[in-house]
């Protein structure tokens, strides 16, 4: 079991959150994804070691950046 946490920018709402939850979500052999609107924490629990690219690159999809 892997986790990793990022900071995600731009966030201002749960529909931001869900967004993001969504994206991430979708990346293969991630387990459970927990993302705090209010600090903007994402902490991400894989299976298997987390790719930071593929992290990022579903924040974007889903609008935002990480910090």
């Amino acid at each position: 079991m892997s986790s990793s946490t990022y900071t995600v920018t731009g966030m201002t709402c749960g529909h931001c959150v869900s967004s993001v939850t969504e994206e991430v979500q979708e990346i293969p052999g991630i387990e459970s994804v927990d993302v705090v609107l209010e600090t903007g924490a994402l902490t991400v629990t894989s299976s298997q070691p987390v790719d930071d690219e593929a992290v990022k690159a579903a924040v974007e999809d889903a609008g935002y950046q990480l910090a």
